[in-house]
């Protein structure tokens, strides 16, 4: 059942990625959804940089809902899944309030990353990572 369950997400995960691919008004519906998931008022600048952001983003489809939840996870201490505004990437910022929050964070995050396989890169001398994609 197992194999059966894994064989038609992947078939789902990949139908969904063509769909993406090859019709760019569902990549538009796409990036809106995702906007409004980080909790953006989309419009037509940010929706053309959400789809800059996922094409930078290796193998989105395989982190997309883990990094929803992430960034569920992380308001509760101040912090969030948001677009950088330097770099085509995802970052995760951490703006909690005092040092504990901040260090509860970080141990989201990294159990987060190593949970999921997610490959991120560390902004020097600030609390924000740059999510970079799903890693084997």
């Amino acid at each position: 059942m197992k194999n059966l369950y894994k064989f038609l997400k992947n078939i789902i995960q990949k139908m969904a990625t063509i769909i993406v691919q090859n019709k760019p008004r569902y990549k538009l519906m796409i990036n809106e959804a995702i906007l409004r998931q980080l909790d953006y008022t989309p419009n037509d600048a940010l929706k053309e940089q959400m789809g800059r952001v996922i094409g930078n983003t290796k193998e989105f489809t395989k982190i997309e809902k883990h990094m929803m939840e992430l960034h569920k996870q992380l308001k509760v201490d101040g912090s969030y899944v948001a677009m950088s505004n330097s770099e085509d990437y995802f970052k995760i910022k951490i703006d909690a309030p005092s040092s504990e929050l901040t260090d509860e964070a970080h141990t989201k995050i990294k159990h987060w990353s190593e949970k999921y396989k997610v490959e991120m890169s560390k902004v020097n001398d600030k609390d924000t990572y740059y999510i970079k994609g799903f890693t084997h």
